[in-house]
């Protein structure tokens, strides 16, 4: 199974962008993508921004990523 985490572009040159993971920034490839602007949301896998997302499937990840977390959680999955 493979995992992306949602991150909000901060800053765009060339091919990468500096993103935001839940805090952790770190700098992305782009090259998979046509155009990406600050404050847009991608999904990132492996170093690689693979798709824009909207902001309602960044909340949508992060509440599924919070249960996968939760031992708890997991079992009602």
């Amino acid at each position: 199974m493979c995992v992306g985490i949602p991150a909000k572009v901060l800053h765009v040159t060339n091919s990468t962008a500096l993103v935001d993971a839940s805090g952790a920034r770190r700098t992305v490839s782009t090259a998979l993508l046509d155009r990406l602007d600050p404050g847009d949301y991608v999904m990132v896998h492996a170093g690689l921004a693979i798709a824009k997302i909207t902001d309602d499937d960044t909340e949508e990840a992060a509440s599924v990523l919070e249960t996968l977390e939760d031992p708890q959680g997991a079992e009602a999955l």
